[in-house]
């Protein structure tokens, strides 16, 4: 089993599962029941393997939870799996914030150091 990776790694893992559309569909059925590998698959025109391997793929990225009863499968979302993308979201707002307010501060200073010539 793969392990999960921290930080920019896991990040840039989540960011590149939830870049396939269907993955993204994936996630919207199990936000909020959790379903089996066949229920999935059935929303879905593509065979149960690659169900499967996006499963997977989420999976090993922490945004789905696997639960085994007898021999099925079951999966629901797993929204702590966000957290690090969350996070850069934010780093990046935030940053942005401030390089807006920098610049809106410097047009000010310029403005008022123009209309005291």
């Amino acid at each position: 089993m793969a392990s999960t990776p921290s930080g920019p790694d896991r990040a840039d893992e989540v960011l590149r599962a939830l870049a396939e559309p269907r993955r993204r569909a994936i996630l919207r059925l199990v936000a909020d029941d959790e379903l089996s590998a066949g229920e999935i698959a059935a929303a879905f025109e593509v065979t149960r393997p690659a169900v499967s391997q996006h499963l997977t793929v989420l999976k090993n990225a922490g945004l789905v939870s696997e639960r085994r009863e007898g021999t099925r499968r079951l999966y629901r979302g797993a929204p702590a799996g966000l957290r690090e993308v969350r996070d850069l979201l934010d780093d990046l707002w935030s940053s942005s914030l401030s390089v807006a307010r920098r610049l809106a501060e410097a047009e000010a200073a310029d403005s008022q150091h123009r209309e005291a010539r």
